[in-house]
């Protein structure tokens, strides 16, 4: 079992707002329940200071394996980015706003309690809409009411993990689903069209799908959302754009190839401009249990911010950086797969040091990576899929997992001693992989 570090300080530097802000882990927090006596009481009492009550909604992308292999990233990228800021247009219009870095495929929102739950169920009927006459991807939409804890931009807590499970992993493209707790909220004789959805909710009760029901009149709608100026270009405030995690200058260019779609020419141009290749690592630690919600998300904190302590001190001073430390899961880029793959073994020792066990994931390719306007980092591509798949889905815990082109790309490297291929399937792909 994965222990927390002592109470005391972290190494210099490690609670510097600048790193606080960019890795999006609420260190302030950590400090103060390393310093405390780490019961359930005082867990309760640090949270409470933070909790909300409202909606969560989370959408997922659908379909994308399906169009990664018939177009480039920056073409995936271009399409997923409309279905976010229609939502995003509706969402403010139904008085919600945006959560964390809309990175990739994945949105969230949060609304507060005081919305009705009729007027949210309109708004997301008409993104819905919107979408399936104006893009090319579908997203599924899942939505629950209940109490959250807000930390460093993110919504934290078990009910916030319960949906983003099942908004994630139990919806289909154009589908919304809502919570019980949704439903309850809805007036008597209310005009919506739900449908029990079997099998999913658990922690957060049973899940109903929305079929039908009013829209939302949202004046200006297309405009809103088909709007193309940068946060502080031609009067677009921030407010008014969803947390791009882009820099101003390539999303200029996302938008630029989303109103010239199968532009090849286009495309190959501006692949050539912002991609790179380069060697991902992918770390997912393990569990932090509990007895109680509130200490098993303190203690995972924790334990996230030991991780990211020891990544920091085995990055080396050029070629590499930390992308992101964000719940169970740390993410660095490296210019070369040696150094790659020697930061993970040296980062699975590191970890083993503390009695934190964690499955590594190592792949190298072409990625889209910099900065966002937040100051932080972002990086997105096959490499990041596939280091996910080989850590998270297939990983053994303990073990560094690398791509097919990480090992050919060492040869006879001595860090390879020990490695073994490995032949899976996952998402219904046949791919080798090597563990050791």
């Amino acid at each position: 079992m994965a222990h927390e570090p002592p109470a005391g300080p972290f190494t210099p530097g490690g609670f510097d707002t600048r790193r606080d802000v960019a890795a999006g882990l609420p260190l302030f927090l950590v400090e103060q329940w390393r310093a405390s006596d780490r019961t359930d009481g005082e867990a309760r009492r640090l949270l409470s200071r933070h909790e909300t009550r409202g909606y969560s909604v989370v959408s997922d992308s659908a379909g994308l394996t399906r169009l990664s292999q018939r177009l480039g990233l920056l073409e995936v990228l271009a399409l997923i980015d409309r279905p976010k800021r229609i939502l995003h247009a509706c969402a403010r219009a139904a008085g919600g706003r945006a959560v964390g870095v809309w990175a990739a495929d994945n949105a969230q929102l949060f609304h507060p309690e005081t919305v009705p739950a009729s007027t949210l169920l309109s708004a997301l009927l008409t993104a819905q809409d919107e979408i399936r006459r104006h893009c090319e991807v579908r997203i599924g939409i899942g939505a629950h009411l209940g109490s959250f804890y807000e930390l460093s931009g993110g919504l934290y807590g078990a009910e916030a993990d319960a949906v983003e499970e099942f908004a994630e992993n139990d919806t289909e493209g154009g589908e919304i689903a809502v919570t019980q707790a949704v439903v309850d909220r809805l007036p008597q004789g209310h005009p919506f069209a739900l449908r029990p959805k079997d099998g999913v909710g658990g922690l957060v009760g049973p899940v109903h799908q929305v079929l039908d029901g009013p829209r939302l009149d949202i004046a200006g709608l297309g405009p809103a959302w088909a709007a193309e100026g940068w946060p502080g270009e031609s009067g677009v405030t921030g407010e008014e754009h969803y947390p791009i995690p882009y820099s101003g200058a390539f999303y200029a260019d996302l938008l630029l190839l989303d109103a010239r779609p199968g532009d090849a020419e286009l495309a190959g141009r501006l692949a050539a401009e912002h991609l790179r290749e380069r060697t991902v690592v992918l770390v997912e630690r393990s569990a932090a249990p509990a007895d109680t919600p509130e200490v098993e998300l303190l203690r995972g904190l924790s334990l996230s911010a030991a991780m990211r302590d020891v990544g920091v001190s085995l990055l080396p001073p050029e070629g590499a950086v930390e992308i992101k430390v964000a719940g169970p899961l740390g993410i660095y880029l490296f210019d070369e797969p040696a150094p790659a793959v020697r930061f993970a073994l040296e980062m699975r020792a590191g970890l083993a040091a503390r009695e934190i066990v964690g499955r590594i994931g190592v792949a190298a390719g072409p990625v889209l990576a910099g900065r966002t306007p937040g100051g932080g980092w972002d990086v997105a591509g096959a490499p990041v899929n596939l280091a996910s798949k080989m850590a998270q889905d297939l990983g053994t815990p303990g073990r560094v997992h690398l791509s097919e082109a990480v090992r050919h790309a060492l040869g006879d490297h001595d860090d390879l001693a020990g490695f073994e291929a490995v032949r899976s399937a996952v998402s219904g792909v046949e791919m080798t992989y090597w563990v050791g």
